[in-house]
């Protein structure tokens, strides 16, 4: 690959997480803070990203990937995307900002997929050359994690504002991006786009059950995601945002550290690790305070690389080793649908509804809160480590 083209996918990753961390952790404390939302509209509104994962696949796989080149279409939907923006920045009330914002996850989610293509689709060795260009995504969140968290604009509405304007970038930037035609043939079918030819998989006792974890995991995630910068809020921790990078910063450590686990513990033990860092880092986000206990909340945000690199990570290596080359793609398309889609979705849904029913006056009891993810996670540890056989696999 040529520098200049390193340099532009370099670019248009940053660009893409950059969009994408402005709003995504801050969006359920903005709700709250400027438009006085109640948990359970602040959890429906954070489930508008996993409503639009669900459809963004057919769009991709019917409309994007076969008839248009995926540059033209990233540049496209970025610059709709922050047109969309723009109204959303004027809502003033819950319900409004709910079906403006899932409009713009609509044209957002597609452009996560159409990213990978674009850069993977001008590399030799994707697997080698990917992760360099990848990291660019997660240095940018840690980038617009601090900007935001320095100028204290967590609450408001200038959080969207820095979305929007990387959002033009990227949409006029894209249209310089190294050409990436269609694939040829027809759209993909259905059966194709849901990964239901990845239902044989399901006969092996172990992928099922590691499938069921994946998706009841993703309930108590979304917790995370959704629910971790209002209650970090309340705990009286300051600069909040900037804080959290430090997640993303673990992530790329627990990254480095994943092959080396993967191959010591096998399969099994690296889940049961992370599910065991599920639980402490729920029981952590219950027990911290902002005073003499800060650093249990430090260690909640840290064990974000483990919990994520060591489960869904590992899950992608799993799944491409069980499946084979025939389906791998299709199974990764059903895990991407059942996780993101409907396992986040059902929570960020939960999250709210409990985040009400722990609300006394303007106080939230945030240590009962996060007690009922840290029993999820505890449950299905216990399940998994029943259920779940697997002799250790190929090494990474």
């Amino acid at each position: 690959m040529k520098l200049s083209t390193r340099i532009q996918l370099m670019v248009m990753m940053f660009l893409q997480f950059f969009t994408w961390g402005a709003w995504y952790g801050q969006v359920t404390k903005y709700l709250g803070t400027a438009l006085g939302a109640t948990g359970e509209q602040q959890g429906a509104a954070f489930s508008t990203f996993s409503i639009a994962m669900i459809l963004a696949p057919f769009f991709v796989g019917m409309v994007a990937d076969r008839y248009f080149s995926a540059q033209k279409v990233l540049g496209v939907l970025n610059l709709l995307g922050a047109g969309i923006l723009w109204f959303l920045t004027q809502a003033s009330s819950p319900d409004a900002f709910f079906w403006l914002l899932l409009a713009y996850c609509l044209t957002f989610t597609p452009t996560l997929a159409l990213t990978s293509t674009i850069a993977m689709s001008q590399m030799a060795k994707p697997e080698k050359e990917f992760p360099g260009i990848r990291v660019l995504g997660t240095i940018a969140w840690i980038v617009v994690g601090n900007i935001i968290g320095n100028m204290g604009f967590g609450a408001t509405v200038t959080i969207f504002h820095l979305a929007m304007g990387a959002s033009v970038v990227l949409g006029l930037f894209a249209f310089t991006l190294p050409d990436t035609p269609p694939k040829a043939g027809g759209p993909a079918s259905i059966g194709q786009i849901l990964g239901t030819d990845a239902l044989v998989l399901f006969k092996d006792r172990s992928f099922l059950i590691f499938f069921l974890s994946s998706v009841l995991i993703c309930i108590p995630l979304s917790f995370y995601y959704a629910m971790a910068n209002p209650s970090l809020t309340d705990s009286g921790m300051t600069n909040v945002e900037s804080k959290m990078s430090l997640g993303q910063a673990s992530e790329v450590i627990f990254m480095l550290l994943l092959p080396v686990a993967y191959n010591r513990l096998g399969v099994k033990w690296t889940f049961i690790v992370a599910l065991l860092a599920w639980i402490v880092r729920f029981l952590c986000f219950g027990f911290g305070d902002a005073g003499s206990g800060e650093w249990i909340l430090y260690l909640a945000i840290i064990l974000h690389g483990v919990c994520y690199d060591f489960f869904f990570v590992t899950g992608m290596i799993y799944t491409d080793n069980k499946a084979g080359e025939r389906i791998k793609t299709q199974a990764q398309s059903l895990i991407t649908l059942a996780t993101y889609g409907v396992g986040m979705g059902i929570g960020s849904y939960i999250s709210g509804i409990l985040k009400d029913m722990f609300t006394t006056g303007s106080t939230v009891d945030w240590r009962s809160f996060w007690m009922f993810p840290a029993g999820i996670a505890a449950v299905i540890l216990v399940l998994f480590i029943a259920v779940f056989q697997e002799k250790k696999t190929t090494n990474v």
